[in-house]
């Protein structure tokens, strides 16, 4: 079992400011970790996480996968830029970390290339309006304002996966029950043309929590 990176360095008023590693960032490190032999066999160069945060994730992925990956993150939130690079340096790993919405500006540059692309969006039933004012002030809310079902933001970015993915990649998008696990994969599959599986699912206190990849 892969131990999480070393977040020490990231303090009380870091997490003022980015989302904090929770049980959702947890379950997608166990799915990681489940289909890391697969990821492998892939033999990935790029790699691609949409709202790192505080880097976490792309940080375990580099555990699985070493270092002759291309580790790229986005963020909306400045901060979480800076703390992604800080958890990648302090777990002796390099992550190129892009201040910006989603994967805005990178569609050209990576089309066809992201071999593994992860997703743990904003996914927490808001008003539309709360998501506009999150995504424009770009501070923590737009860790979690997820407008209409949860799904406003995730909606947005589906429609550009495919064009994101290679032939051989592989994306994993982090989900609630409550913003309708069939209607999401039914929409990937038939908006996106996107086939996908649930690799885990996992109750967390009221939430129930699910992992989904394309395949």
């Amino acid at each position: 079992m892969l131990p999480t990176p070393d977040l020490s360095h990231l303090s009380s008023k870091d997490y003022e400011l980015i989302y904090e590693p929770a049980e959702d960032t947890f379950l997608l490190l166990d799915a990681l970790e489940k289909d890391a032999e697969a990821l492998r066999a892939t033999k990935p160069t790029v790699c691609l996480e949409i709202g790192s945060g505080s880097g976490c994730v792309t940080t375990f992925l580099n555990q699985i996968l070493g270092s002759s990956v291309i580790y790229l993150a986005t963020d909306v939130n400045l901060h979480a830029c800076r703390c992604t690079c800080a958890t990648a340096s302090r777990n002796k790993t390099i992550v190129d970390c892009i201040h910006g919405s989603l994967a805005c500006g990178l569609h050209h540059r990576l089309k066809d290339a992201v071999d593994i692309m992860t997703f743990n969006p904003p996914y927490v039933p808001t008003t539309s309006e709360e998501v506009l004012m999150a995504q424009e002030k770009r501070d923590i809310q737009g860790a979690w304002a997820g407008g209409v079902d949860g799904m406003d933001v995730t909606n947005h970015f589906l429609s550009v996966v495919k064009e994101l993915l290679s032939p051989q990649g592989r994306f994993y998008l982090v989900a609630l029950k409550a913003n309708d696990i069939k209607a999401i994969r039914q929409k990937m599959l038939i908006e996106n043309g996107l086939k996908s599986n649930i690799v885990l699912e996992r109750k967390a206190g009221r939430e129930h929590l699910f992992i989904l990849s394309t395949r």
